[in-house]
């Protein structure tokens, strides 16, 4: 979980580098293909014998991939990363409340999202269409918790992963082809978004798969709320956007929050080893 937060923030912070040539559409775009090319090979993914509760959650991750990627990035070139990428985190958050039995863990969830607020310090913006692409990055991320977790127990390995990063780069060919048509890329920008394509996708894919099959989907989505604080040191590492006093408040507040979820979620694997 860890390797994925953080691999998806510094891939989002590269790629925001790239927009001023190719834009968010151009970005994706590189990113789903780079993602499928890196997976395929991995997996190997099938179409064939697949059963039709298997293509269920794949169809559902090919959407979820094309709408999470466009409308985060879309996002960030309006509103910034850290702002974008806070407002995305709502939607794990609410799969962490949603679908937690216990008051220890909404309240995790709760301190976490307290200190999104502070971190970011929220205030009035004209950017509707900016928070709007936000906000459904947000629906896209809780949908692809629930997605992925519910494939990873129908497909050994990466196979269902990879089987929707194959589907996914095989419809965006006809939208990347119409798009640098008119936006002619630069070496430099496909560099970089090849960067963001292993960083921000076929690294915390792969890791997401993996972890969803070990921990319980509250926890990975409390856990989820350390990507505001990368995007926030990204930011400040890689797009020079300096951190106030509040910014590393809030930084606390949801390192705090995720200490004590994992802490607890460990010492409870711990003692059923021991039995």
């Amino acid at each position: 979980m860890l390797t994925s937060s953080v691999s998806n923030q510094v891939g989002a912070a590269l790629g925001a580098q790239a927009f001023p040539i190719i834009g968010p559409v151009g970005v994706v775009a590189i990113r789903q293909f780079v993602t499928a090319i890196v997976l395929a090979p991995i997996a190997h993914p099938t179409l064939r014998g697949l059963r039709k509760d298997q293509w269920r959650p794949i169809i559902g991750l090919v959407v979820v991939y094309s709408v999470m990627n466009l409308s985060l990035y879309t996002a960030v070139s309006r509103i910034g990363l850290a702002m974008a990428v806070t407002l995305e985190f709502l939607g794990p958050l609410i799969v962490a409340i949603a679908s937690s039995r216990r008051i220890i863990d909404v309240a995790c969830a709760i301190l976490a999202a307290v200190g999104v607020i502070v971190l970011t310090d929220p205030g009035p913006t004209t950017d509707v269409i900016g928070i709007a692409c936000a906000l459904l990055a947000a629906t896209a991320w809780g949908v692809y918790i629930l997605l992925n977790r519910s494939l990873g127990q129908r497909l050994p390995g990466l196979q269902g992963t990879a089987t929707a990063s194959l589907l996914t780069a095989m419809v965006w060919i006809p939208i990347a082809i119409a798009w640098f048509a008119v936006h002619t890329p630069t070496v430099m920008s496909i560099v970089l978004a090849v960067a963001c394509g292993l960083m921000a996708s076929a690294i915390p894919y792969a890791a997401d798969m993996l972890a969803l099959r070990r921990v319980p989907a509250q926890m990975f989505g409390t856990f989820t709320s350390l990507n505001p604080v990368w995007a926030a040191l990204a930011g400040w590492l890689l797009l020079h956007q300096a951190l106030r006093p509040n910014e590393w408040a809030g930084i606390a507040l949801i390192i705090l929050s995720n200490a004590l979820v994992s802490t607890r979620e460990f010492r409870a694997a711990k003692k059923s080893i021991a039995k």
